[in-house]
């Protein structure tokens, strides 16, 4: 379990990809629509979207020619179960994570 957590946290430390789950959080998308309103290559959005994958965060599968990337919300369950151990934190709230990203995605957008 403890790989699992480092794994999401690891993945969650990154403000490119925390972007990434906000959008997902509205819908399936294309690997290059993933990557349209990032000043990136690509491929750089390919490692990042495949450290989503690695952490479980997000799922990929091919339909066609297309690579599709969806979010795998309860993902975050056992790092949320993790942070109420301590005692300081309530359980994750899907719909304030949902704003929590969007408000994340918005600053990282307008820097």
């Amino acid at each position: 379990m403890t790989t699992d957590l480092d794994l999401a946290f690891a993945a969650l430390a990154d403000p490119t990809r925390r972007a990434i789950l906000s959008m997902l959080l509205e819908d399936d998308m294309a690997v290059t629509d993933v990557a349209e309103p990032f000043q990136m290559s690509l491929a750089a959005i390919s490692k990042h979207l495949q450290v989503l994958a690695d952490a479980g965060l997000i799922s990929q599968e091919k339909r066609g020619r297309v690579k599709w990337c969806k979010l795998e919300p309860d993902a975050l369950r056992a790092a949320s179960v993790w942070m109420q151990g301590f005692g300081q934190f309530d359980p994750v709230d899907l719909d304030d994570f949902e704003r929590f990203l969007e408000d994340e995605f918005k600053a990282d957008t307008s820097d």
